[in-house]
Parts: C-alpha cells; structure tokens; sequence
C-alpha cells in the first residue's frame, strides 16, 4: 500500500492552517505531531472558545484529526486523539496551580498527557480497578498498575484514575494528576510494534506520595467525569473513522484502477466494483450519524448517542479495511501496507470502550432511541 500521506504544499499555492505539520516526516510519533500542533497555535481549534473547559467544538476537533491522519500513523493520530478528546479537558477540571501549569504546557506543545484509566483488570470494567489511593491529612498515596495506555512513554503528566473506597459504587473513584518522574513511579513501553508512535506502555505506582493538591476535581467524582469525556472521545473516534475510512478508500481506488487484469484493470469487475461500493455506503451512513449526533454529545454530553457513534465507526472501520484488505490482495501484506493498517484500525471496536459494552449501553436506552426515530420527519 503506498504512502498517500499529503506532501508539502506546493510553491505559489497559501499554506493551510496545518502547514506546521508538513514539515515532519509521515513516520513522525503521536509526541512530535503533538509539538508541532501546538507550537502553531493549532490545538485549541478542538475547543468552543479556543479552551478545554467549554467543551469540543465539533468542527475544530474533526478538522484537527484529519489532519493528522492525512500525514502521519494511525498511532500517532491515536497520540492526538486521546489528548484533545478526553485528557486535555478532563485537566481542565483542576483549579490547583499544577493542574492549570500542566494545561498549560500541554496547550503549548510542550508536553504530552496520558490519560491512565485502564488498570490491570478488564478495561471495560472500571469499577472493579485495583489502583488504590489513600487521602490523608498530609497527602495522598498513590498504589497499582495501569496498562495499555497511550502517550506513557512520552507524558510530562499521567491522569490517574483510583479507586479511594471499597466497593463498586461510582462516588468511590478520584482522578489524580502524576508527574513523571515522582518517587514510585514505573514506566513500561508496551510489546507492540504497532502503536510504538503513540507512546503506549504500562505503568507502576508504588507508594507513590504526592501532596493532595493533586487530586484533580473534587474526590469522588472520578466516574462522573469520566463518563461526561469520554463522549467526547467517541464522539472524535467516529470523525476520525471517517477521515481514515475515506483515505484508505481513495488509496485503495487507485490500486484497483491501476492494477491489471486481462485486457482491463481490477476496476473492470463488476464483483470488485459491488465490494467496495459497500464500503462507501457505510462510510456514508457513519458520516451522517456523526452530522446528526456531535450536538448531542458536544452540548449535553449524551452518553447514548456517543455509544451509538462508538458502535458505528468500530463496526464501519472493520468493514471497511477488512474489504479493502481483500481487494489489495498479496501487495498488502508489505512491510506498512493495508494489512498492518488493518490490524491497528482494530483498536475502533476496542480501545474506548469493546463494541459489545456500548451496544448494552445502546440496548439499555432502547425505549428512548425507539422514540426519537418516531420524530416528524422521519420514516415510520
């Protein structure tokens, strides 16, 4: 699969608003796409207002993603897109200098920020993690394990999420801002080739003691915050899986019309021609959802509708490369072809939240859903 990342901007023609980003290499890590967004200014454009605090700006946020997946790898756009989505505006919430420091550098390019929420328990069970905080009149101890998380190896700061209390309820989790580099803290790349670009490993707290002004927000409200951004990450997940669907589809119809077979090219059959049709509707379908359902989300931070998104694009994103996989044939399985894009893309239906969890969250709202497809003007 050749290389269809944008080149520089020809002379004579103006810059785009992402000119910063030409001048990296396309193997550039999720760290550098980081730097150079923010050394250009470019990172509040996700931002009503130009600030984390108020909530994405839905149109900002999708330009920002398609601009990094139109130049670099989908692990590096995944750098990107877990920062400006989830742990850029959950930092926000913190009113305490070093919160607002850290928004700041972060802001600026200057640092990178790993949103740390998957423990070493089952990523989609978070009321059942294992790192434990312990408040005290002095401070806090900070004591588990993270795993799979994004930007590890690169991050000035961790966003910690632990559990300060016994049991299930969701009043007895509490975010906690982690400096790299404190006492007690481990960090560990992950054994994986394929997200190497955006910083991926594990990390370790042991006894780690950090002053209470590190409790980001007020205790106890880890899961509620949690829930209110990570609509927001879904939300950013199926933008973007329209930006790649469209990308991997343009590149893979040029293959087909320029690849022979008998008299003609692989475009010439009308079976090849029916496959990848389907895959055009699909990507359709997800863009109007996203259309129909970033208010929602963006505004009133609407858990089901962001399921729905998050069902869609890792559904959508699966077709879609698993079609066009087949249709690259043997030359896909180059060293960087469709294949290994393939196997990232998979991350759609994981990472975020599995397919199958926000299906039950979609199942569960049913009644409501079913009313909403009642509304005038749509079919009966």
């Amino acid at each position: 699969m050749p290389d269809t990342r944008l080149p520089e901007t020809p002379p004579g023609l103006p810059a785009t608003p992402y000119a910063a980003l030409d001048a990296l290499p396309p193997t550039a890590t999720g760290a550098e796409v980081w730097r150079a967004l923010g050394g250009a200014g470019l990172l509040t454009r996700a931002y009503r207002g130009g600030n984390p605090r108020t909530g994405p700006d839905p149109e900002g946020l999708a330009d920002l993603l398609s601009a990094a997946d139109a130049r670099f790898s989908l692990a590096a756009t995944l750098s990107v897109s877990v920062q400006l989505a989830t742990a850029l505006p959950l930092l926000a919430n913190g009113q305490q200098d070093c919160a607002r420091h850290a928004l700041d550098r972060a802001l600026a390019g200057r640092a990178t920020v790993a949103l740390a929420a998957t423990d070493a328990t089952a990523g989609t069970d978070l009321t059942a993690l294992r790192t434990h905080l312990t408040l005290d009149d002095d401070g806090l101890t900070l004591t588990g394990e993270k795993n799979w998380i994004a930007n590890t190896t690169t991050a000035a700061h961790f966003l910690v999420l632990a559990r300060h209390r016994p049991g299930r309820h969701f009043t007895h989790f509490t975010w906690v801002l982690v400096p790299a580099g404190t006492p007690g803290v481990t960090v560990r790349p992950a054994d994986s080739a394929l997200f190497a670009d955006s910083g991926t490993g594990h990390l370790a707290f042991d006894g780690v003691r950090l002053g209470r002004d590190h409790v980001l927000g007020r205790a106890g409200f880890g899961l509620p915050l949690f829930a209110r951004h990570i609509a927001t990450e879904r939300l950013a997940g199926a933008q973007w899986g329209v930006a790649l669907c469209r990308r991997v589809l343009v590149d893979t119809h040029r293959h087909l019309t320029r690849r022979a077979h008998g008299d003609g090219t692989l475009w010439d059959l009308d079976a090849v021609r029916q496959r990848f049709a389907s895959c055009l509707v699909r990507v359709r379908e997800l863009r109007a959802l996203v259309a129909d359902l970033s208010d929602a989300v963006a505004l009133h931070h609407d858990a089901t509708a962001a399921a729905t998104l998050k069902a869609a694009a890792g559904a959508t994103v699966h077709h879609v490369l698993d079609t066009c996989g087949q249709l690259w044939g043997a030359v896909g399985f180059t060293t960087g072809g469709i294949q290994e894009l393939r196997a990232q893309a998979a991350l759609f239906g994981i990472g975020g939240g599995a397919t199958e969890v926000v299906l039950g969250t979609l199942a569960y709202d049913a009644e409501t859903v079913l009313a909403e497809l009642a509304r005038p003007g749509t079919l009966p």
